[in-house]
């Protein structure tokens, strides 16, 4: 059963994800500044060497310059108590350099979960799995 808390949760996971979507690194990097502490805990890995909300900063970054048309879908969203989770579907163009592979200007699609717990109305942790290997392969990186 939704409560005014869990309603706010998804609300603010709707914030972050209309950021993400709108392809505006100025944009996702305000909307970063006002909704992620600056000292969020990840529990997964990130392919840059800044860790809290400058990690996540640095993340976008990278995918936008790798697939400027970037796009993550909602398949489904839970929220209970302080967490929010959302399984999305990540699709996006290859024009740009993505981990030292050059654009192929493939169609990639991946699939990604993230566990997001929300202190004060911020995200202060997250947890997630992203399939990094099919994406890889879809990229010519991997060899199945």
């Amino acid at each position: 059963m939704a409560t005014a808390r869990t309603d706010d949760n998804k609300a603010l996971l709707d914030r972050l994800h209309e950021a993400t979507n709108s392809g505006d690194l100025e944009l996702i990097t305000k909307t970063i500044d006002e909704v992620v502490e600056p000292d969020v805990l990840f529990h997964t890995a990130a392919p840059v060497d800044a860790t809290g909300a400058e990690a996540l900063k640095q993340v976008w970054a990278m995918l936008l310059r790798a697939f400027p048309d970037i796009h993550v879908t909602y398949e489904d969203v839970i929220a209970e108590d302080d967490k929010v989770v959302c399984r999305n579907t990540v699709t996006g163009t290859h024009q740009g350099d993505y981990m030292g592979i050059p654009a192929t200007d493939k169609k990639i699609k991946y699939n990604e979960i993230f566990i997001f717990r929300i202190v004060g109305g911020r995200f202060a942790e997250v947890w997630g799995v992203v399939d990094v290997a099919s994406l890889m392969r879809q990229l010519g990186a991997s060899p199945h």
